[in-house]
């Protein structure tokens, strides 16, 4: 059963930005989208372990800064192609915690 675990707050990762953090056994990716949104992946991208935080975020997709793969960050299905990211449950707290679910 999943547990939720702080990772931090809302107002480390500016809007279109990602932030990656350790959270119980697991490296992961956490997105703050120009919309407001946040979303939470596995760290690395499938394809060659590119850094996903590091990548260019959009409303709800992620580009792999390595090699332009995109992402949709709510299923984490590779746009075009058979790759899939895997995704965390995440939510914020009225404080602004960050919360995910591993």
């Amino acid at each position: 059963m999943a547990s939720e675990r702080a990772v931090g707050r809302l107002a480390q990762i500016p809007r279109g930005e990602g932030r990656a953090f350790r959270v119980g056994g697991h490296r992961i990716a956490v997105f703050h989208t120009r919309s407001g949104e946040v979303f939470a992946t596995q760290s690395e991208c499938p394809h060659r372990n590119g850094p996903l935080a590091d990548g260019l975020v959009d409303n709800t997709s992620v580009i792999c800064p390595l090699h332009e793969r995109a992402y949709d960050l709510r299923t984490g299905q590779e746009l075009g192609a058979e790759c899939r990211l895997r995704v965390f449950p995440v939510r914020t707290t009225d404080d602004g915690t960050i919360l995910v679910a591993v």
